[in-house]
Formats: C-alpha cells, structure tokens, sequence
C-alpha cells in the first residue's frame, strides 16, 4: 500500500485539515472507491483509524483530546462525559438516545423523522461558536500528531508569528528541528511503501517560512518522494497597511520557497486577491457561506482537496503522488491552479452529456488561486476529477436512435468527460477520472447549501415548497490546471511589491530575511511568472513596471 504523511503547517491549514479529516471519517469504508489506507493509518485494537500527521501550531490556537481515549457514555448515565459539544447537540434533542461514540468520535444521534442527525447539530456548528479547528476536530489523532510551538501566540497582540524569517529561524532551531523529525520519521517508518508528502501550509503568515524550511527537509531527506505542497490563505480583510505588507511579503517569499522545494505547488484560497488590492471573495452559486469565518470557507477547500488528491488515491490506480506532479511540472511549471465546482450543478434526473451540453463554452467551475471570478479557457496540462456521478446511468441516448451530441455517442461517464474535456482544450494534455463516491457532508460540515440541492446534492427545478432536507453529499468536479493563468496570478504579485519601498518595513526584515535574499527571491517569482506566458498575455503591464 502506497501511503503519503500529511503535515498542517498554522491555524488555517488545521482548519482545511479538521474538515478534510470529518470527510475522511464520513467516507464508506466498504467496497469504496477511494484508499483510506492512503491517508489513515490502521486502526489498533478498538482505536478507530487515525490520519497520518503531523500538524504545527501555536500556544492557544485550541484544546486537543488526551492522549488516552475516554469512554463515552450516553447522556445520563455513568461513566465519563461526553465531548462538550456532543453534549450541546444531545441537550437540542432531550428525548434522543445517543448511541455510544467511538473516542473522540462526535456521537450519532438516532433522531425520529422528519428531524435529521445533520439539523440536530447545525445549532451547534452554527458558525459563531465555532473559534478553531479543534471545536470540530472528528477524529482521534494519534499523541505525536500536534506539536505546539509554545514560542508564538495564536492570539494577542504581542508574541505571534507574523514574518516569513521568524517562521524559518523556528525550524533551524535544534530543539524544534529534532522535535519535527521524531514525529515524521515515527510516521514514516510504520509506512510499508511511502510515495509521498502532503503539505499544508499558510502562506500569508510566518507559517510560510516553516513551510519553506519543513519542505526544505523533505526534499533532502526523502529524495524521489513525491512533496504536494497547498499553500492556504483564508479570506483576507483589510487589516492595516503593515499587516497587508506582512502579508504580501510572506506570501511571495512563500510562493518561490515551497515551490523550488516542492513537487507541485498549488496556492489555494477563496479570497479574490493575493495582492495589494482587496477583491471580493470567490462565490458558489448553490453555497450560501459566510466567507469571514474560517469554518465555512475551510470547509469548501476541504472537498476541493479531497476530490484534487483522488488520482493517487484511487483503489483501481496504480498513478501516484509524483506521477501527477511530473505530468503537471514539466517546463519548469511547479505551481498550478486549483479549480472547482462545489456542487458540481447537475439536476436531479439529467444525464451528464445533458449537462455537459450546457455548457459548452465555460466549464462550470471557479479559479481558486486567487485572482478573483475569472474564466480560465486554456491549459498547457490539467488533472480533473468529477465525483458523485452514477456512472451506471449517465447517458440518456435511446439504442437504435441517432445520439443528439458527440457527447451523448460516449459510452462511459469516462468518455464524456474526456471528449469535453478535449472539445474545450484540444492541445491540452488531460487525465481525467470519474467517481460515483461523492463527497460526504456530515456533520461538523457546515449545512450552508441552497435549498435548490436535494439530500444528495443534486440540483431541483424549483425550491422545496416545504422546510429543505439537510444536504448529506455533493458531486463536485475539480482541476489542478498548468496554465497561463498562473502567469496573471504570480506577475500581480511580483508587480505590487514592485511598487512598495520596503525600506520602510525594517521590522520584517529584522526577522531574519536579508534585503538581498528578498530582491533575488523576487527575481525568481518573475521568472516563475514568464514560465506560464503565452502570445496570448499581454505585455503592457511588465514593460510599464520593469526597469531592468
């Protein structure tokens, strides 16, 4: 079994990670198209399966489970109590019995109809009373998964990890450097074939020069391992011009460190901008999320990031985490785009060439690497994965009768998607994979989904005339995408901190980054940028800003 290790580098990456993992736990176990094994280790004795991670963060940023599992008890009972918000859920239902949890497992609530286990609990994921990523942890890690750095606050005003240099310094330092090692090689090593890393990092605070040092070590020790590197930025609020200098800085710097180090990087975010200029946050038609709380946009870049790493997840594949960095990297192209369509619009009872055929001049999907609401018509290669299809009845052509659309003459779920796939990007190379396992959206994930989504995500002509059912999955369709894009995304970037005197910001760069090691690293994101252009992109905006 190929498995990967996954670290979360900073609060917003255990955020994506938290939901990543509930969607782990909601996944069927039996006959499933997708390999726990990947990502989880085995399970030990009654111990439920726990992810293989490694997670970094600060003094304050939540409170983990002991390290040795407490039985559960029913409310009322004996024994030990409930987790605090499992009991919160249990008091909105006083005559529901709750079936005993699993340790750390948030319990099933056996409720009557019409009041679903999903309804139950939105009153306690209701947003607001969410803080951090541990008040909807799902899942049991195991004792050497967090390691909290106790030199940097998550809260206050002073002692946070703001900078790009404070972040590699913590790295560098022998006590932290041998602390990380003994956690990754204790996952390492129970591995029986290791292919690869899953990085999750913040990009816009001092994480990123952990990040920058974490893959570093990567790299040298675990040579011809793949390293998949999600550089993760929440939606970003004008917060003060030195924050946004901060953030831009560790940002860029962030960008041309994980990638060098990197197997494929791939900025993922729903704010509209890296840059200087704020721009609205990215929007779902059929999502009605609240983009100032790291719960709700945490939770759509959790099923992004599980439908993207489908390919070397897959039980039937033999493709692995550096077989998809190599077909997307070539050229020196390392970083890529991360599109997505959650849900996937499909209307109940609709065939996929039916849908399909409706659009076709833009696929349905949004640009996540943060540069706003933009089409993207062309790649150089992409990955796409469409998930939660019956692929047993995905065509709606009648035998004997003329098939209505090139599409609709497809025999397999396979075949329509890749014959889309190349009517919209004929030089492109494309895999693509389709899954009838969708994305599970149980509870802690938020229930912020249109009431034009039936129980399994899929689209209705109108409203439910009565109060809507809670939604239990989703189709989603995603693309990790080589493209000119990129060249759009990282040139704006170099542009604006082109424009900064950052003579005026000594306190950065008394962190530890050297004013020279800056202009060289900016140098590299310039030269990143060119190699996305195309004779497509205009050169207007370089010849106004290069002096060199």
């Amino acid at each position: 079994m190929a498995a990967a290790v996954t670290l979360q580098l900073g609060h917003y990456a255990g955020c994506v990670g938290a939901h990543w993992w509930g969607l782990q736990e909601a996944a069927p176990r039996q006959a499933a198209e997708l390999r726990a094994a990947v990502l989880l280790r085995e399970a030990a004795g009654r111990e439920p399966p726990a992810p293989r991670l490694v997670a970094l963060e600060l003094k304050g940023a939540g409170t983990w489970p002991p390290t040795r599992p407490a039985r559960s008890r029913t409310p009322g009972g004996g024994g030990e109590t409930l987790p605090r918000r499992a009991r919160a859920a249990a008091a909105l239902l006083p005559e529901v019995r709750a079936i005993p949890a699993p340790p750390f497992f948030w319990p099933v609530l056996d409720a009557p109809p019409p009041l679903s286990r999903l309804t139950a609990y939105q009153d306690v994921y209701s947003g607001g009373s969410v803080q951090v990523w541990s008040d909807y942890l799902k899942v049991h890690l195991h004792p050497k998964s967090v390691f909290v750095i106790h030199q940097y606050n998550h809260d206050g005003d002073s002692g946070r990890l703001e900078a790009f240099g404070q972040g590699e310094s913590l790295v560098q330092d022998p006590v932290c450097l041998e602390e990380l090692e003994d956690r990754l090689h204790f996952f390492v090593e129970e591995c029986d074939y290791l292919q690869g890393f899953q990085v999750l990092c913040d990009l816009h605070n001092g994480f990123s020069g952990v990040g920058a040092k974490v893959t570093e070590l990567l790299h040298d020790e675990y040579c011809g391992r793949g390293i998949l590197t999600w550089g993760l930025t929440p939606v970003m609020h004008k917060t003060g011009r030195e924050k946004d200098f901060y953030r831009l800085m560790n940002t860029a710097l962030g960008i041309v460190h994980l990638s060098s180090q990197s197997s494929l990087f791939c900025p993922l975010s729903l704010s509209g901008s890296l840059g200087i200029k704020s721009e609205p946050p990215i929007t779902f038609p059929y999502i009605n999320y609240d983009a100032s709380l790291n719960y709700h946009s945490s939770a759509i870049l959790a099923a992004v990031l599980d439908t993207l790493t489908v390919p070397y997840r897959l039980s039937t594949s033999q493709c692995s985490m550096m077989h998809l960095a190599e077909m997307l990297n070539f050229s020196g192209r390392k970083v890529v785009a991360a599109l997505a369509a959650v849900p996937f619009p499909i209307v109940h009872g609709h065939s996929l060439p039916d849908t399909l055929g409706t659009h076709q001049q833009n696929v349905p999907w949004k640009l996540l690497s943060s540069y706003g609401e933009q089409k993207v018509s062309r790649c150089f290669a992409q990955s796409v994965v469409l998930r939660g299809i019956c692929k047993e009845n995905c065509n709606s052509n009648c035998p004997g009768k003329q098939p209505a659309s090139a599409l609709h003459a497809c025999e397999t779920a396979e075949q329509i998607l890749q014959h889309y796939l190349h009517t919209l990007s004929p030089g492109a190379f494309s895999t693509s994979h389709v899954l009838k396992q969708p994305c599970h959206t149980l509870p802690p994930y938020p229930q912020f989904f249109s009431s034009l989504l039936t129980r399994e995500g899929f689209l209705l002509d109108r409203p439910l005339s009565y109060s809507s059912t809670a939604v239990e999955s989703i189709p989603v369709l995603t693309a990790l995408q080589s493209s000119p894009v990129l060249h759009t995304v990282l040139y704006s970037l170099y542009r604006d901190l082109q424009k900064l005197d950052t003579r005026r910001w000594a306190s950065f760069f008394s962190t530890g980054v050297e004013q020279d090691d800056f202009k060289e690293a900016l140098h590299e994101l310039r030269t990143l940028a060119q190699c996305y252009k195309t004779s497509f992109e205009a050169d207007e905006s370089e010849d106004e800003t290069d002096s060199d």
